[in-house]
């Protein structure tokens, strides 16, 4: 019997992940499946709380995902990898704890209110936007997971899962759900070609599998330190979003060396981003080729995700055993 900590995590589908993605969760998710039980899912119906008006991309999207997760190296014999919406147990708990969950829960989500302010494009005054910590919850703790990898900003939405489930456990006198931690990780700040922060929306995004002649083409078109107009003008390497990168890609001796040339003007921009575009193709050079074997074995990627859909119906459908058990709706009605 395994005897590992279980833990959950998902993405939204939104098609190939970049380099954001990369740091932001994927590589902890890499390093995670050697040391717990580990579920990761397609997280697309969530996807719908804010493209349900244009749905058409989200599951070329998926698949799009699913195929740079497994070239990144997550393992589908390490982890059990799924697909949300092939789940119908995750929708059948969604709506047993949106009859419990408060209103005022809700709506003191901070997230709430930002997202609506930063897509004011798209009509988020819907149920299933101020709802979806609720399905978020029930994604969480229908696999009974011990924790969540969350970066900072998630923590909210986690400490309501952990009260969604006390209160379901309180409600009904039992002990369905275990109450699940959040694993907090260290997010490295890594902001797009334009200094903002690495967004698709925005169109500053360096993709994890994409070509070599288009990273190098961003690379080179990354903005600097504003201040370093002329070649012979030092600059501030910590405002610099190509030293952001250096951090991450490049060794401690090119780190060191490329922060002492930038202070004293020793060394060009043009210079120091092709240090950085060596040492990022280098590191990008492996993740693009498995992409590329798995676009031309595309069997075995499905049969990966068929085992696990599999193993996560079987454990969604013990949970919901179990609380349609504690609501007193189990067995058949006649």
């Amino acid at each position: 019997m395994n005897q590992q900590k279980r833990i959950l995590s998902g993405m939204r589908p939104t098609g190939r992940l970049h380099l954001g993605n990369l740091h932001g969760a994927l590589e902890n998710w890499i390093s995670l499946q050697s040391q717990y039980d580990c579920f990761f899912f397609v997280a697309d119906w969530h996807a719908f709380t804010s493209d349900y008006a244009a749905p058409g991309d989200i599951r070329r999207n998926s698949w799009e995902m699913v195929l740079d997760w497994l070239a990144a190296g997550l393992d589908p014999k390490q982890s059990t990898l799924f697909v949300q919406s092939e789940l119908k147990q995750h929708a059948e708990l969604y709506l047993l704890l949106g009859m419990i969950t408060p209103l005022a829960w809700l709506e003191r989500n901070p997230t709430y209110k930002e997202q609506q302010l930063q897509l004011q494009a798209k009509d988020l005054s819907t149920y299933g936007f101020l709802g979806y910590p609720v399905l978020q919850a029930a994604d969480i703790i229908i696999y009974r997971a011990n924790g969540v990898p969350v970066g900072k900003d998630q923590l909210p939405h986690i400490e309501l899962t952990r009260e969604i489930a006390r209160r379901f456990n309180h409600l009904y006198e039992c002990e369905v759900f275990p109450v699940p931690d959040a694993l907090l990780t260290e997010v490295p700040v890594l902001p797009g070609t334009d200094g903002r922060k690495m967004s698709k929306s925005y169109g500053n995004c360096i993709f994890i599998t994409e070509p070599e002649e288009d990273i190098r083409r961003k690379v080179l078109q990354m903005m600097t330190d504003p201040a370093r107009k002329r070649r012979t003008d030092p600059g501030d390497p910590e405002v610099c979003p190509v030293f952001a990168y250096h951090k991450l890609y490049s060794s401690q001796e090119e780190v060191a060396e490329a922060a002492h040339g930038c202070r004293t003007a020793g060394i060009g921009c043009v210079d120091c981003k092709g240090i950085l575009i060596r040492n990022l193709l280098k590191r990008l050079g492996p993740i693009r080729e498995r992409r590329l074997q798995l676009e031309r074995n595309v069997e075995e990627v499905r049969a990966g995700l068929k085992d696990g859909i599999e193993r996560a119906r079987k454990e969604s459908s013990a949970t919901m055993e179990r609380v349609l058990e504690a609501v007193g709706l189990s067995g058949s009605f006649v």
